[in-house]
């Protein structure tokens, strides 16, 4: 498994700073809880998976925290936008000689540890993977190698990202996974029991 990369784009988790979309709804304190949660749920999926691992964080890189040294090489997201930050990571994946890189955010409940390892099988036959997410963006993409328009001109965080990144790559060999819904909103985890405690507040 020397040839597969996980790339984890991550967020630090500071108040204010992080799920301001569902904080919108839920306030800054919840909204740092849930996030944290969701880091949490992200480093049981992913420690033990049989890849190599870095972790990008955004503002700055904490070297005491839930992501093991041992396990998760720790760099920094270096662009502008998030189409960038993917871009300058995967580069960096390529140019360390890996052959199969894989990047996901850290906001995902319903992925677990066989998802990945479904994607990295992928890469036998396929030459990109795709995860595609509820709101029309994707939780999940893959290459062997890297094709800069996939991070250009594209519309981040929007419902538009999905159709405009597999148009980039129509005539390649694209396996699609399972639709899964990331957490952005409010309305992404209202009816999951596990989230139930942090929106004990809330009222509809």
């Amino acid at each position: 498994m020397k040839n597969n990369l996980l790339l984890i784009l991550t967020r630090n988790p500071e108040l204010g700073k992080c799920k301001t979309r569902l904080a919108a709804k839920v306030g800054n304190k919840v909204a740092l809880d849930i996030y944290t949660f969701l880091l949490d749920h992200t480093v049981t999926f992913t420690k033990n998976l049989k890849a190599e691992k870095w972790v990008y964080y955004s503002e700055e890189i904490w070297e005491d925290d839930i992501w093991d040294n041992n396990v998760y090489q720790k760099k920094l997201q270096v662009g502008k936008d998030l189409g960038e930050r993917m871009m300058n990571a995967f580069k960096e994946g390529f140019q360390a000689g890996f052959e199969n890189i894989i990047v996901i955010g850290s906001d995902m409940y319903h992925l677990k540890q066989s998802d990945l390892e479904e994607a990295f099988s992928k890469f036998r036959d396929h030459n990109y993977v795709v995860g595609p997410a509820e709101d029309g963006g994707y939780y999940l993409l893959g290459m062997k190698s890297l094709k800069t328009e996939l991070f250009q001109n594209k519309d981040w965080g929007t419902g538009t990202v999905l159709e405009d990144t597999l148009s980039d790559i129509k005539n390649e060999k694209v396996a699609l996974l399972d639709e899964k819904n990331d957490v952005d909103h409010y309305e992404d985890i209202k009816d999951i029991e596990a989230f139930a405690p942090f929106l004990k507040h809330m009222k509809e």
